[in-house]
């Protein structure tokens, strides 16, 4: 007897290995940073940012905008840490670089 996968049970696989393969250091450190952190991140934080805005000019409760204005932050802690690990395999200035940016990066996401 075969059980067949549910078309739901692949993504939850997926979205699994993505983080997993991050937290591993499995992605390549360019890749990380860039895209993932630097690109995706940013652009998650701005569209958060901008809702929060357009929720606040609606004159919703403060407790409802703030949530949506800090919803990222546990992404943007996954990210750095994720690439805090992945720069631990890696010697070098580079690293040491993109240790110091994630972590600039992510006290700005927070503050801003």
């Amino acid at each position: 007897m075969s059980v067949s996968k549910r078309p739901e049970d692949e993504s939850d696989t997926a979205s699994r290995s993505f983080f997993r393969a991050r937290w591993q250091g499995l992605v390549p450190l360019d890749r990380l940073f860039w895209r993932d952190l630097v690109l995706v991140g940013t652009a998650f934080n701005a569209a958060s940012l901008v809702a929060a805005i357009i929720l606040l000019g609606l004159k919703l409760p403060l407790a409802v905008v703030l949530a949506v204005h800090f919803a990222p932050v546990p992404y943007n802690i996954f990210l750095t840490f994720a690439v805090w690990r992945t720069t631990e395999k890696v010697s070098g200035a580079k690293a040491s670089l993109m240790t110091l940016g994630a972590t600039l990066w992510l006290i700005l996401t927070v503050v801003v």
